[in-house]
């Protein structure tokens, strides 16, 4: 296989009110993930909070390290995981998140999915996303399958658990440089 290009997950822990509830029940490190396609991590892509204050609004979001939640969460801890792709797959993986960016507003966050999947239950809502489940399945539509697993019940610590990914840095949000 020819690897010439990098995608990149990163799992995240706001300590929020919302994600100490969520890692109380995972027992998880992370709760959160999100993918980016260049290695500054200028721009990631995920199903999250649209407004930083408020933990239910949510849908497709354009995340970045300086602004938004992460910004308001300054203490926020991450790993970033990069994994090698073939050019024509990274080329596809840009087109199904361009596809959630042009129509970001058709989208919303699947709580009740999210609590489904929690108890390994499927609890689907049209355009209904949760951060884990938009990422594998922009994953999977590319053609790059991960797991046996269905894609809405993917765990954060999937992700951190799987041999093609690479760490490339553990800490603090804000140090990531």
């Amino acid at each position: 296989m020819k690897e010439s290009k990098f995608i990149y997950v990163v799992l995240t822990d706001t300590g929020s009110l919302l994600t100490r509830a969520i890692k109380r029940f995972t027992k998880a490190q992370y709760n959160h993930v999100s993918i980016s396609f260049d290695p500054k991590l200028e721009s990631l892509y995920s199903f999250g909070r649209k407004h930083p204050s408020n933990p239910f609004f949510g849908g497709f979001v354009e995340e970045s390290f300086y602004s938004g939640t992460f910004k308001r969460f300054e203490n926020t801890s991450c790993l970033v995981l990069k994994m090698p792709i073939e050019d024509l797959i990274f080329d596809q993986l840009e087109l199904n998140v361009d596809f959630f960016k042009k129509n970001m507003n058709q989208y919303h966050y699947n709580f009740i999915g999210l609590f489904g999947a929690a108890i390994g239950k499927q609890i689907s809502r049209p355009n209904g996303y949760y951060c884990t489940h938009f990422v594998s399945e922009v994953l999977s539509d590319a053609n790059v399958y991960l797991w046996d697993t269905p894609d809405f019940l993917v765990r954060p610590q999937d992700f951190q658990l799987h041999t093609d990914f690479s760490v490339v840095y553990e800490g603090l949000l804000r140090e990531f440089n």
